[in-house]
């Protein structure tokens, strides 16, 4: 078979956020959209001639008539090897353990992770690095900087891999092995964890329910939960794959598993309630009477690791990004270990785990993760709940409850604005960042500001700098108010509020979150004006 050159244009909207290329499928499927995306990812890369690519994806709309097309550009581009998951199947943590368990020279990401799917909804495509992590920016620059100039592209004149079929194929004279997407994954995580003590568990009558979302863990929480760990047929729910995921919205949050979440506070639900997102890196964790936020799930996971074999002689450090809470940063103070501040994106954890400067690292957005893989890994989490549950043997409640004794409480929510108008959004947070300077010493009733500014990293491993990384108030009694947008969404901006009270170790923690946190509501809304400029009288979603 012969490989094509096909000329092409540019289109000016190709930029990579914080986690790919995520548009409308409407939108990738314009002529040559994924051609030129992929080519110019290939074109900013160096010395992968002869080298392994992953490809993979969270089986999604559209997913794979664009893995077919990346498998093209790769052999016309020169690679010697791709794997790619069966039926283009691999869970974002999965496709990063298998970059770094084969050392593949990259991976190609097919997802647009927490995102709606269907013909009318999001897709995605991310470039992984060799050491499993997301590509950082010096790459995603030089991937846009190309984007804007492509005249064309390269790809092999071959027919489609059958991707149901396990075992090698060839493609344009590349070698493609398609390869079990759960195999790699689950052998690394019986590594990691007890599982003797965890099947002890269930076999105790320990109950739970895995919302898979009708997205990519379903079979990875079959194998794992129910077919190695021994829970009842049934704990994994939504638990097939689908284009669309069941017409359902794939994020694990108190919206979208409301059902799951009602479950478990009745006298009728199981011990333990669990979710996964569309490509699987982030997660929900409910315990019968108590939602963990994804902040206080960081801090617990960081003070219990050493209870899991895979993390017996402690931790090196934990890092957060900017907008999480600071619960973490107290574990890290009393284990006496490093802890990290980072712009929000899994991409600016790489460096600091690759160095061996953390091992433990999380989001406000339901990622969590370590140094095992370069991505949040929402089984991960699950599964490390599960072996702490196991191991101290008392339920969610109880260990949150002792958590908060021991370290006190950060109340915390964030609220989001979806789909706001760009222009408005970028006003309100233009505005804010330009009255920065004057707002420390300021007194708004009880609070008073200690800092204020828009967050720059510096990080310590490469001396890379980001800047207007997202807005930071800070208050003399360790409140915050952070406001950024995201670069996560596909249309219009998504305007996000953060906001943090601590109440001490012997405090009052019994209080419902958004009363304790009705006084910071009210500042957010006097400094930024979100409901007169945007015209909302309440967030999208409250989490």
């Amino acid at each position: 078979m012969t490989n094509q050159t096909i000329n092409t244009t540019p289109y000016p909207d190709q930029k990579p956020g914080t986690s790919g290329l995520r548009k409308r499928v409407s939108v990738y499927r314009q002529p040559n959209y994924v051609e030129n995306y992929i080519q110019a990812i290939f074109d900013s890369l160096e010395g992968f001639e002869g080298q392994t690519l992953v490809i993979g994806g969270d089986g999604r709309f559209f997913n794979d008539v664009a893995i077919q097309t990346a498998i093209r550009i790769a052999a016309a581009n020169g690679f010697g090897r791709v794997l790619v998951g069966q039926d283009g199947l691999l869970s974002t943590p999965a496709a990063s353990h298998i970059i770094r368990h084969h050392q593949a020279f990259g991976g190609l990401v097919l997802s647009a992770s927490h995102n709606p799917g269907g013909p009318d909804g999001d897709f995605g495509i991310k470039y992984n690095i060799g050491n499993g992590g997301p590509a950082p920016e010096k790459i995603t620059d030089a991937v846009y900087a190309r984007t804007k100039v492509i005249d064309s592209y390269k790809i092999a004149n071959d027919r489609d891999v059958q991707l149901a079929i396990l075992g090698i194929q060839n493609c344009g004279g590349m070698i493609v092995e398609v390869i079990d997407p759960v195999a790699d994954y689950a052998a690394l995580m019986q590594t990691l964890f007890d599982f003797n003590a965890i099947r002890a568990l269930f076999a105790s009558g320990f109950s739970m329910v895995f919302d898979a979302m009708h997205a990519i863990t379903g079979p990875y929480a079959h194998a794992i939960l129910e077919e190695q760990l021994g829970a009842s047929a049934g704990t994994v729910i939504n638990g097939k794959p689908l284009p669309d995921f069941g017409g359902g919205h794939p994020d694990p949050n108190l919206v979208y598993c409301k059902d799951m979440h009602d479950l478990l506070m009745t006298p009728a639900g199981p011990d333990f309630g669990a979710a996964s997102d569309g490509d699987g890196d982030r997660n929900l964790i409910i315990g019968k009477n108590r939602f963990v936020t994804p902040s206080d799930s960081l801090a617990i996971l960081a003070a219990n690791a050493a209870l899991a074999p895979g993390y017996a002689k402690g931790i090196a450090g934990i890092a957060r990004s900017m907008p999480t809470s600071a619960a973490a940063d107290r574990v890290a103070d009393k284990l006496g270990i490093e802890m990290h501040e980072t712009p929000t994106g899994w991409k600016f954890f790489g460096n600091l785990l690759d160095a061996g400067r953390v091992t433990i690292c999380g989001e406000e957005s339901a990622g969590t993760g370590s140094n095992h893989v370069r991505e949040k890994d929402g089984l991960w989490a699950v599964l490390l709940w599960l072996n702490i549950v196991a191991v101290r043997k008392q339920s969610v409640d109880q260990i949150v409850r002792e958590h908060w004794a021991t370290y006190g409480r950060n109340y915390y929510t964030r609220h989001d604005y979806e789909e706001v108008d760009a222009g408005i959004a970028n006003g309100v947070v233009d505005d804010l960042r330009a009255r920065l300077a004057g707002l420390p010493g300021q007194n708004f009733d009880d609070l008073q500001v200690a800092y204020a500014d828009d967050f720059t990293y510096h990080d310590p491993v490469d001396g890379s700098i980001s800047t207007k990384q997202g807005i930071r108030i800070g208050f003399t009694d360790g409140s915050r108010i952070v406001v950024r947008l995201s670069g996560t969404g596909t249309v219009g901006a998504t305007l996000r509020l953060y906001l943090e009270r601590y109440e001490a170790a012997d405090g009052r923690h019994d209080l419902e979150t958004q009363a304790a946190l009705e006084p910071l509501i009210r500042l957010a809304d006097v400094l930024c004006g979100l409901k007169q400029r945007t015209g909302r009288q309440q967030p999208s979603v409250i989490t």
